[in-house]
């Protein structure tokens, strides 16, 4: 399309100096010039709303995608609660001898977390990690058994959650002293 409009100027300003040429008084140059810039000022206001309007659709392709994320992320930030009831289940299913309870339990839990993690939710591991105020969520301070686990992550209460690089729950710790 600024092909076209590139082309019709060219094409007009050939028509100006013709029109110039086929004047016997002189005054075609001052004409040319007249017309010369109006048709550049013209190009140039075409070539800025064209630079605009690229400009509006990326920023609405860009305001598009991030609504979807929200929405996204909203959604599975209220299926967390659904993943720790899971969680709790199992582990209550441990020590049960109802195999069928335990293995039905593991389906869901499986089949849910999979279709999360397809999404982009990854989960946050800190058992066993150095305490980080910027990633963990200190809920107890208890002493450490040894001099290496002090200032380490000695359990995870509620598991933390990131999605898209973010994170969406941080995972709650108790921390040894």
């Amino acid at each position: 399309m600024a092909k076209d409009k590139a082309e019709d100027i060219d094409k007009n300003v050939t028509k100006a100096e013709k029109t110039a040429k086929t004047d016997k008084k002189g005054k075609g140059t001052d004409k040319i010039k007249e017309l010369t810039d109006k048709l550049s000022k013209e190009h140039d206001d075409y070539l800025r709303l064209m630079a605009e309007f690229e400009t509006f659709r990326r920023r609405n392709a860009e305001e598009r995608l991030n609504l979807i994320n929200t929405a996204s992320a909203d959604t599975i930030k209220e299926l967390l609660p659904v993943l720790d009831a899971c969680e709790q289940a199992l582990k209550m299913l441990s020590g049960s001898a109802d195999e069928a309870a335990k293995k039905g339990t593991e389906l869901i839990f499986d089949k849910l977390m999979e279709s999360l993690k397809k999404r982009g939710l990854k989960v946050i591991e800190a058992k066993g990690e150095k305490f980080d105020a910027d990633r963990h969520e200190a809920i107890a301070q208890i002493p450490a058994p040894s001099e290496e686990l002090k200032g380490m992550v000695l359990d995870v209460t509620r598991t933390g959650y990131e999605l898209g690089g973010k994170i969406i729950r941080y995972p709650q710790v108790v921390v040894g002293a």
